[in-house]
C-alpha cells in the first residue's frame, strides 16, 4: 500500500496537471482542435434533441388542418437546418479526428523518447535491478497502452466538460416537461457508477500482474526474431522450446485477462439489467404523459431524446471521472519512473586536468540483493601513465573492479579515490570523461562505421582514420562500398555490412581511442582476434595507449609482458602483484602456474612476428 504522501505526489490531480501541461507545451493546437470538437458536438445535440420537436410540431399542425403555407415553410426550414447541422458537424468531427491523430502519434513518440532518455541516464545499477526494470515496463505500458497517453486522458477530460454543458440544457428541458425522469436517471446512474467503479478497481489491480508478464513475454519473442540469437536457436534446434516458453507466458497473460473478465462479469451484467429497467420506466412515463395530452408529439420526441441524453451525459461525466482516475493511475507510473530514486549519491566536483592517481582503499563489494562478496579488501594504487594488467580466472571479479572504478556501482566497503578525492564527490559528467572503456560485451549500433566510432562526439574524419589505423581496421574500412559511411548490419540497410567478431572489436577499440580520455580500460579487447591480429595490437600497445594510464584485462597472459605491473585476482581479492618478471619467476605462484599452462608465447625475431597460442 502506498503511503499517503506518495499517493498525493502521484495523485490524479498531479498526473492530470502533468498531462495538460505537456499538451500545452508540446502541442498547444490540440486545445483549438478540442474547441472545434465542442462546437460540432453541441450542434449534434441540438440537432438530436431540439430540432425534431419543432419539425414534428409543425407537421402535426399541418396534419390537423392548420394553414399549410407557413407551417410547411417552417417544417422545410427545420428539416434543412437538421440536415445542414448534421453535415457540418460530421465534417468538423472528421477534421478533428484527422488532425488529432498526428498529435497522438507525436506525443506517443515524445513519451517514448523521454522514457528512453531517462532510462539511459539512470544509474547503471538499476538496469540490472528487476524492480527497476518492472517500473520501466509499467511506465512504458502505462503512459501509452493503458492510459491512452495525453490524447486518451484529454478525451476523457473533454468528455466531462462537454457533457456538463449538455447536462445543463437537458435538465432544464426535463424539469419543465417531465420532472419525474430526473430521479429515475439519477437512481440508475448511482448503481451503474458503483458497478463500474468495481470493474475499474479490478482492472487496475490486475495491471500490476501484467507488467512482469509483459516484460518476460516481450523478451522471449524479441529473442526469437533478433539476429543476435539466430545461430544458437537454429544450430541447437531450440525454436520449439522458445515458442513453447512464449506460449506459456502468453497463456499466463491470457489467464490474467480472462480472470479480469470473470471478476468483472457480474458487474457488467448488473449494468445491463439496470439500463433495461431505466429505459422501460422512462418510455412508460413519457408515453403516459403523451396519452394524457400533457405533451405534444414534438414534446414527446424531445423528452425521449432528453431523457436518453440526460442519462448518457451523467454517465459520461461519471465514467469520464472514473476513466481519468484509472488512466491517471496508469500514467502515474511514468511520473514515478521519472522520479525513480538514484542508486548512488551524486557529487559536484570537477576533475583536474593533467595526471591522475587511482587508489583502491580496502574496497569490498557485493552486488545488490546478493549476500556474497565478489571482491574483498582490495588495495591498489595505479599511477598516472602506468599500464596495469589484471589477470585471473573467470569469476574472479576483474570486470567488477572496472565497473566500480567507472562508478557503474558504488563500493560496499572502503573507497576509491582519484587524485586523493573519493570518486563519489565528482560529478558524473566530469568523472566519466576520464575513461575510455572497451568492455567484453561492448555493443555496436546499426549506424554508419563513422558514427559508431564518433558516438555523439564532435566529428573529425582525419581523427577517425587515425584511430582506425592504430586499431588495424583502416584497410578493411577503406574496402567497404561507402567507406566510413557504410552502415553496420543489415537491420535497416540492405547494403549494410556484417563485420567479423575481430573487426567489431577493432571498431570498439577505435571508439575508445577516439574518445581520447586520460584513462583507457580494455576488458578482453582482443578475445575475438586471431593470434596474428592480436600480436599486432600488442605490438602497437604503446602507440595505442601512449602515455595514458591503461588498465588491461586479458586471459592471454602474453599481453602482460607489455604492462608495467600485473595484479592477479583469486579468491575475491588480489593474491599477487608485481612485474611480469617477478611474478613469472615466483615459485608456486598463481601467475607463474597460469603462465606455464600456456604452451607458447608471442615471440619476435628480426624478420617477423610468429605467434601461436593454445
Amino acid at each position: 500500500m502506498l503511503r499517503e504522501e506518495t499517493k498525493s505526489k502521484y495523485g490524479i490531480g498531479t498526473t492530470l496537471g502533468f498531462m495538460l501541461k505537456v499538451a500545452w507545451q508540446q502541442r498547444p493546437t490540440l486545445y483549438l482542435i478540442y474547441f472545434v470538437q465542442l462546437l460540432a458536438d453541441c450542434m449534434q445535440k441540438a440537432q438530436y434533441i431540439l430540432l425534431p420537436k419543432f419539425l414534428m410540431d409543425e407537421l402535426a399542425l399541418l396534419l390537423s388542418g392548420e394553414a399549410a403555407g407557413q407551417h410547411l415553410k417552417n417544417a422545410l426550414c427545420y428539416a434543412g437546418l437538421t440536415v445542414g447541422l448534421l453535415l457540418l458537424s460530421n465534417l468538423m468531427l472528421s477534421l478533428v479526428n484527422w488532425r488529432k491523430e498526428p498529435h497522438r502519434v507525436w506525443l506517443d513518440h515524445f513519451f517514448e523518447e523521454t522514457l528512453a532518455g531517462h532510462t539511459m541516464s539512470m544509474d547503471f545499477e538499476h538496469t540490472e535491478d528487476p524492480e527497476a526494470l518492472n517500473q520501466v515496463a509499467k511506465a512504458k505500458d502505462g503512459i501509452n497502452w493503458y492510459s491512452g497517453g495525453v490524447i486518451g486522458i484529454l478525451d476523457q477530460f473533454y468528455s466531462i466538460l462537454m457533457n456538463g454543458m449538455v447536462l445543463v440544457g437537458v435538465v432544464t428541458v426535463i424539469a419543465v416537461n417531465c420532472p419525474l425522469l430526473l430521479p429515475v436517471q439519477l437512481f440508475a446512474l448511482l448503481f451503474i457508477t458503483w458497478l463500474n467503479a468495481r470493474n475499474n478497481k479490478i482492472e487496475i489491480e490486475d495491471f500490476a500482474k501484467l507488467s512482469t508478464l509483459n516484460r518476460i513475454f516481450g523478451y522471449i519473442f524479441w529473442s526469437l526474431v533478433h539476429p543476435m540469437y539466430g545461430k544458437d536457436i537454429r544450430l541447437y534446434d531450440s525454436a520449439d522450446m522458445m515458442k513453447e516458453k512464449g506460449s506459456v507466458e502468453s497463456e499466463k497473460m491470457v489467464g490474467v485477462w480472462a480472470g479480469t473478465a470473470r471478476k468483472q462479469r457480474k458487474n457488467s451484467w448488473g449494468m445491463d439489467v439496470i439500463n433495461s429497467f431505466r429505459d422501460g420506466i422512462s418510455y412508460f412515463y413519457i408515453g403516459y404523459l403523451a396519452i394524457k395530452g400533457v405533451l405534444t408529439l414534438g414534446d414527446f420526441s424531445m423528452c425521449i431524446s432528453a431523457a436518453s441524453t440526460l442519462y448518457w451525459s451523467l454517465f459520461h461525466i461519471v465514467q469520464g471521472a472514473q476513466e481519468i482516475t484509472k488512466r491517471c493511475n496508469y500514467a502515474a507510473d511514468f511520473l514515478k519512473f521519472l522520479d525513480y530514486p538514484a542508486a548512488m549519491p551524486k557529487g559536484t566536483k570537477e576533475t583536474k586536468v593533467g595526471n591522475h592517481v587511482i587508489e583502491f582503499c580496502h574496497v569490498s563489494f557485493k552486488y545488490p540483493r546478493s549476500e556474497n562478496f565478489i571482491l574483498r579488501d582490495i588495495n591498489l594504487t595505479i599511477h598516472s601513465g602506468e599500464h596495469l594488467s589484471i589477470v585471473g580466472l573467470n569469476g574472479a571479479g576483474k570486470t567488477t573492479l572496472i565497473k566500480l572504478l567507472c562508478r557503474l556501482y558504488d563500493v560496499t566497503e572502503g573507497e576509491i579515490k582519484i587524485d586523493g578525492i573519493n570518486i563519489k564527490e565528482y560529478s558524473d559528467e566530469a568523472y566519466r570523461k576520464l575513461f575510455a572503456v572497451v568492455f567484453q560485451d561492448f555493443k555496436l549500433f546499426a549506424f554508419s562505421l563513422k558514427e559508431n566510432i564518433v558516438l555523439g562526439k564532435q566529428e573529425d574524419e582525419a581523427k577517425v582514420e587515425e584511430v582506425l589505423r592504430l586499431s588495424g581496421l583502416y584497410e578493411d574500412a577503406m574496402k567497404l562500398e561507402h567507406g566510413l559511411d557504410t552502415t553496420l548490419y543489415k537491420s535497416f540497410d540492405e547494403q549494410g555490412t556484417e563485420l567479423s567478431g575481430g573487426q567489431q572489436q577493432k571498431v570498439a577499440i577505435s571508439r575508445a581511442l577516439y574518445h581520447n580520455a586520460p584513462i583507457v580500460i580494455l576488458d578482453e579487447p582482443t578475445a575475438a582476434l586471431d593470434p596474428m591480429a592480436e600480436y599486432e595490437i600488442y605490438k602497437k600497445f604503446d602507440s595505442l595507449v601512449g602515455g595514458k594510464t591503461a588498465i588491461y584485462i586479458s586471459h592471454r597472459l602474453s599481453s602482460c609482458k607489455f604492462c608495467d605491473h600485473i595484479a592477479v585476482f583469486a579468491e575475491d581479492t588480489i593474491k599477487e602483484y608485481g612485474t611480469h618478471e617477478s611474478l613469472v619467476n615466483k615459485k608456486d605462484g598463481i601467475y607463474a602456474e597460469m603462465f606455464a599452462a600456456q604452451a607458447q608465447y608471442y615471440v619476435e625475431n628480426t624478420a617477423e612476428a610468429a605467434v601461436a597460442l593454445i
